[in-house]
């Protein structure tokens, strides 16, 4: 697999349009951040980790509203391994103006953009979600 974290999000955007309660992973150190990361930002329900060894999968619980709708309106890839984008803690752009975050690699972690912002350190820009 080349982009492991686009085969991530992909699957969060599939298994929301198909209105599936969870979807299952592959895991990976990173994965497993980064899905804990919109667990804590209130995008997706709930993350675990089911299996062992080679067969260790993550399994992600996707989030509806009321009227069963995603929580997840859109997810964006954008930095690539063809195209790394690289940003500064000044030059961190906003999402839908707010309604959105940005998820950064940074020094000190995989971080959202406000906290990146309030550490004062920039980083790769992995994708955006609003």
């Amino acid at each position: 697999m080349t982009d492991p974290i686009a085969d991530l999000l992909t699957r969060i955007r599939n298994g929301n349009q198909a209105r599936k309660e969870r979807v299952d992973v592959p895991w990976s150190r990173t994965k497993d951040a980064l899905a804990r990361l919109l667990v804590a930002e209130g995008f997706l329900r709930d993350c675990t980790t089911v299996g062992e060894g080679i067969r260790k999968q993550l399994r992600i619980g996707l989030k509806y509203d009321d009227q069963r709708r995603p929580v997840i309106t859109g997810l964006r890839r954008v930095s690539r391994p063809s195209l790394r984008i690289y940003v500064g803690k000044q030059s961190i752009p906003a999402v839908r103006a707010g309604l959105g975050i940005n998820v950064l690699s940074t020094p000190a972690g995989i971080l959202v953009d406000r906290d990146a912002k309030r550490r004062g350190v920039g980083g790769e820009l992995l994708f955006s979600v609003w």
